[in-house]
């Protein structure tokens, strides 16, 4: 994937309907979003298109905050909100060893249960972290992606749900962390903001949001 994409910045329209219907489901705003990218993209089309999404909320109205390599919000339906779209190639640009940054981001803080000897070749269930569990998986994680955490402020997030008969297969626990942190590898952090970090990327987590930290 080339070092390049767009971030659209969502205001969502609370009396759309579709806004409605998407906020109660990730499957359902996971498939609006999808159609802000070019069509044809193969099998994996939300990798392939480097689709991240978070939902910001505060108490008089939700924002989304949507990456991918390119992104055409004309193909939003016509009451969705109102779109502002910037190029991130400047945030690349700007990343440095030693710089120090403010970020955000929400993560699905997991891990995979050990299993018994006996059931080699088996993969346990992943179990949601919690607490300093889940702290010390976004230190990790952040340590990998080039990023050497000064602050991070946990704020737990509402589970989402994906549609189907079985809510609990679809069920992610997400948690946001806000804080300050420096530039430690600019390759790996630019990596990271491309790709995301962790899993649960079609419903609302991984994308890292960076900016320079007030001198």
């Amino acid at each position: 994937m080339s070092r390049r994409a767009a971030l659209a910045r969502i205001r969502l329209n609370p009396h759309s309907r579709t806004v409605q219907r998407d906020l109660r489901n990730a499957t359902d705003m996971h498939r609006t979003l999808m159609r802000m990218v070019p069509d044809g993209l193969g099998d994996s089309p939300r990798q392939a298109a480097g689709l991240l999404y978070r939902l910001d909320v505060t108490d008089n109205f939700a924002t989304l905050l949507v990456q991918a390599v390119t992104l055409d919000p004309t193909r939003l339906p016509d009451d969705y909100g109102h779109t502002d779209v910037k190029d991130l190639t400047p945030v690349f640009n700007a990343l440095q060893k030693g710089l120090a940054v403010r970020y955000r981001i929400v993560v699905n803080p997991v891990k995979t249960e050990r299993l018994p000897l006996e059931n080699k070749g088996q993969r346990g269930k992943r179990i949601a972290l919690t607490g300093p569990d889940a702290d010390q998986w976004w230190v990790h994680r952040a340590h990998e992606a080039g990023l050497h955490l000064t602050t991070a402020l946990p704020t737990p997030v509402a589970a989402v749900h994906g549609r189907g008969n079985n809510a609990s297969a679809a069920r992610h626990h997400l948690v946001r962390y806000d804080g300050t942190a420096t530039v430690t590898d600019p390759d790996a952090l630019a990596e990271a903001v491309l790709v995301g970090i962790g899993r649960a990327k079609s419903y609302g987590a991984g994308l890292l949001s960076l900016a320079r930290a007030a001198a």
